[in-house]
Order: C-alpha cells, then sequence, then structure tokens
C-alpha cells in the first residue's frame, strides 16, 4: 500500500476510465486509486474490476447502489481511506479536466512544503482554463470571487475538484456533518478546513475540459452552491 491515494468518483465514465486509471499508475510517484462508482448503467464499474486484475492491491472499487451526488461519494470515498494507512487523501475527476501528472504536484505541497491541503487551482495565476465557453469561464470565475466575498477565505479557486488532504484533515473534519452534494461540498470542505486554521496552499494547474462523455453541471449544484455559502458562513458565526 502506498502513502497516497487518488479518489476518482464514476457515473457512465466508461470512455475516461481505463486512460485516467492507467496515466495514474504510470506516474513515477505511486499512487493507490479508489473509483467510487454510482452504480453506472454503462458498466464502468465492471471496467474497473478487469483492471483490478492488472493493477493488484493498487485498484480499489466501492460500488454504491445508485447516483447520489459527488459530495457523498467523496465522503463514502474519505470514509473509506481513513480505514487504512494513507497519508494523503486526492480528490480527482475522471474525465481529464484534471491532468493525473499534477498529482505530483499537488504531493509535493503537502508532503515537503507544509501544506495540510494543496488545491489543483485554476486561477492562482490568471485564468487557466482549456475548452470551456467564455459563459462557464464567467460563471465558475464570479463564483470563486463571490465565495471570497462571503465567507472571508483568500482562495481563489473555492469550487476546485483537484485537491490533496493530509489524513489530519479528513480525521478533524465531522464529515458525516458536510450538507452539500453537488459543486458546494467543495467550498463546504474548504471553509471547514479554513475555519480549523490548516495550512491551504493553491498550486496553479490547467484545467482542460472533458472531450468524453456528458459533463454533470446542472442549474441545481448552480443554485445550491450560490445559496448554501450564506447558509454555510451564517452558521459559521452562530456557532462562535
Amino acid at each position: 500500500m502506498q502513502d497516497a491515494v487518488v479518489i476518482i468518483p464514476t457515473y457512465n465514465e466508461i470512455e475516461n476510465i481505463e486512460a485516467i486509471l492507467r496515466a495514474v499508475f504510470a506516474l513515477p510517484k505511486a499512487f493507490d486509486v479508489l473509483v467510487v462508482d454510482d452504480n453506472s448503467p454503462d458498466k464502468t464499474a465492471k471496467k474497473v474490476k478487469v483492471l483490478q486484475e492488472e493493477f493488484k492491491d493498487r485498484l480499489f472499487l466501492e460500488v454504491r447502489q445508485e447516483k447520489a451526488g459527488l459530495g457523498t461519494a467523496y465522503i463514502h470515498g474519505f470514509k473509506w481511506c481513513l480505514k487504512k494507512d494513507y497519508q494523503f487523501i486526492f480528490e480527482m475527476d475522471a474525465d481529464f479536466s484534471h491532468n493525473p501528472k499534477d498529482l505530483e504536484r499537488l504531493y509535493d505541497a503537502c508532503q515537503k512544503q507544509g501544506a495540510d491541503v494543496a488545491i489543483g487551482s485554476r486561477y492562482v495565476k490568471g485564468v487557466n482554463v482549456v475548452n470551456w465557453p467564455l459563459g462557464r469561464v464567467i460563471l465558475s470565475y464570479g463564483a470563486s470571487m463571490y465565495v471570497r466575498l462571503i465567507t472571508g477565505m483568500k482562495i481563489k479557486d473555492a469550487t476546485a475538484g483537484f485537491v490533496c488532504y493530509k489524513r489530519q484533515v479528513l480525521e478533524q473534519l465531522d464529515l458525516n456533518k458536510i450538507k452539500f452534494v453537488g459543486y458546494a461540498f467543495q467550498i463546504e470542505m474548504k471553509f471547514k478546513a479554513h475555519l480549523k486554521r490548516f495550512k491551504i496552499t493553491e498550486v496553479p494547474v490547467i484545467f482542460t475540459d472533458r472531450t468524453k462523455g456528458e459533463s454533470k453541471l446542472s442549474s441545481g449544484i448552480i443554485s445550491e452552491a450560490i445559496f448554501g455559502v450564506i447558509t454555510m458562513k451564517l452558521k459559521s458565526l452562530f456557532k462562535k
């Protein structure tokens, strides 16, 4: 078992899953991978099971009964990882929007440079997004500015889903009280770490929109992020 594990949540990622797994396992730094699949109709989990024969003791699979949201998939993965001895636990998408080679840079930020949370950030050095329409860039960048304004966090990419957590961060957050399931989940996790004064570092990465499969973004996910941030901040004030 390695000291680092990458959680990849999947729903209908049959076009991407083999390539992303091979890319991770080809890295000079060894990472284990946990795929959390929401019973994908396209048989993503079946493909992972086949690959487990090739990557024994490095590739793991948890299949949930139904599609239940990104946040709950990651919480499921976090709890699974914390039962093991992993010291560095990663979030990464299956669709190559996150470059697997950047895993090593996030790892170094935590393992060598003292960060407790390392974020693969699209906005720490300008706007580093490829293949997104202008409207989505404005929406995403504006959302991060909005989060900074409401929460007081200095994080420039609060909705980023490419993250490395040191084990002790996840151990000190009450994972059962993480409420949001869409992009607001990413904000909530960072905000809870911020409130506990963990050191959060942003590592500049280039985000490339998926070329295969379908985006999971919806209006419900966006509204959850907009209104959830205000609710989250107010609750934190009343707890002081």
